[in-house]
Parts: C-alpha cells; sequence; structure tokens
C-alpha cells in the first residue's frame, strides 16, 4: 500500500535529477502525447504495454489475461490459462513489480499503470501529473473521438472514476492529492511541446546540468530582475 513520504523523508532525499518520470494522466490531458513528446526530447524509451508483458513473462502469462487484473470489475480470481486461475491482488503485484524492474533499468519515461506510487521512495524519479479544466477535457474527447458532448462528458467522468478506483485498488489511495506529484501541469493553454519542455527541465533541477543552475538561479532572483 502507498504512504505519502513524510516531509522528513522529503528534506533528507539528496537534489532531483531523474532518469526516470513517471507520467499520470487524466482522459483528454493529452498526457500521452506529453509522455512521447519527453521521452523523444530526453532520449528515454517509452514504457507503457511493455510493463504488463514483462510482468505476464516472468510468471509464463498471457499478457491479454494479466491485464485483466488492471480492470475496474475484475473479481478476486482471474483465469490466466487454461484451468490456471490466480488472484487478482497477487497479478496486480506483478505489474507493480515489473513497474519497479522498469525503473531500475532507467532512462525511460513512464505513461501508464500509476507508476508514481511504487516508485515514490526513489531520488532518480520525477512524479508528473498531466491534467487540464473539465470542459477542455471533454471537448478534446469529443474531438479526437468524433463524439458529442454528452458522451463525451460521459466518457470522462468514467474514465476519473476508474482512475480512482485503480488508485484505491492497487495502491490504497482514497484521494488523489497534488502533493503526490513533484510537477503538476496543465495543458488548458500549454502545447504539448511546451509542457514536455518544463517535464525536461524539471529532470535537470538539482542535479548539476547547466538547465538546473539556471533554472536555479532565476528562481533565487529577487524581484525586479
Amino acid at each position: 500500500m502507498y504512504a505519502s513520504p513524510s516531509a522528513a523523508t522529503i528534506a533528507s532525499m539528496p537534489p532531483l535529477s531523474a532518469t526516470v518520470v513517471c507520467i499520470s494522466h487524466a482522459e483528454g490531458a493529452d498526457g500521452y502525447a506529453v509522455g512521447q513528446a519527453v521521452a523523444a526530447r530526453l532520449g528515454f524509451r517509452l514504457a507503457d504495454d511493455s510493463i504488463v508483458v514483462d510482468a505476464a513473462r516472468s510468471e509464463g502469462l498471457f499478457p491479454e489475461a494479466l491485464s485483466l487484473a488492471e480492470h475496474r470489475n475484475a473479481g478476486k480470481r482471474i483465469e490466466v490459462d487454461f484451468g490456471r486461475v490466480e488472484r487478482t491482488e497477487d497479478l496486480r503485484d506483478l505489474i507493480a513489480a515489473a513497474v519497479v524492474r522498469t525503473a531500475e533499468e532507467g532512462n525511460v519515461v513512464i505513461v501508464s499503470h500509476a507508476a508514481s506510487y511504487p516508485l515514490a521512495p526513489r531520488p532518480d524519479v520525477l512524479r508528473v501529473f498531466v491534467t487540464a479544466s473539465l470542459e477542455k477535457r471533454e471537448e478534446r474527447v469529443a474531438d479526437d473521438e468524433g463524439l458529442d458532448a454528452k458522451e463525451a462528458a460521459r466518457r470522462v467522468a468514467e474514465s476519473d472514476r476508474g482512475r480512482a478506483a485503480y488508485l484505491e485498488r492497487f495502491y490504497g489511495v482514497k484521494r488523489e492529492l497534488p502533493t503526490d506529484y513533484d510537477l503538476v501541469v496543465n495543458t488548458d493553454r500549454l502545447p504539448i511541446a511546451d509542457a514536455a519542455a518544463l517535464v525536461a527541465a524539471a529532470c535537470a533541477v538539482g542535479g548539476g546540468s547547466a538547465l538546473g543552475d539556471h533554472l536555479r538561479d532565476r528562481v533565487e532572483q529577487p524581484p525586479g530582475h
């Protein structure tokens, strides 16, 4: 179960220099596209479905069967092969373990599986939440999928409920908070490329890079400079 790091734990962490970027995103916020752009900008690989494939391979399962454990309506047990039934909780643990293995390889952007939660204690991880206003999200879903306004609103609401249920099932998170993340990006007015640039810049802050030094200097300048 996920537990937010204490203030003392956060204070003791070394400066951020991320080699792993976790991007959580609300439906219609363009989070996946931001993740793709971040990976391209940093030269990192993008991990999404590959995590379930890795988890399934570790136990000789079919990825399609294992992915059922992520569904909102999954029961307590899932048939993963002919005559082979596994506890859903154990299958979810496999996926969480695959998230950790993916992070250990480094230089990766993870855009699914609520990776920010199991990886929260790691000092090399930047946790990002990409969101937008409800109106903008519904508008994008309607445009992208050719839906009317009512159906788009229903789709977004259903996705939000599914996200909340996923976090509680997997990590015991009853309420997602902005403080669960290091950076929250609102794409209402930010283009995807600009949002990706912000995330990439945040990876460098504290890492001793020229970009990180420049950003800290700007933050530390007194008013009027």
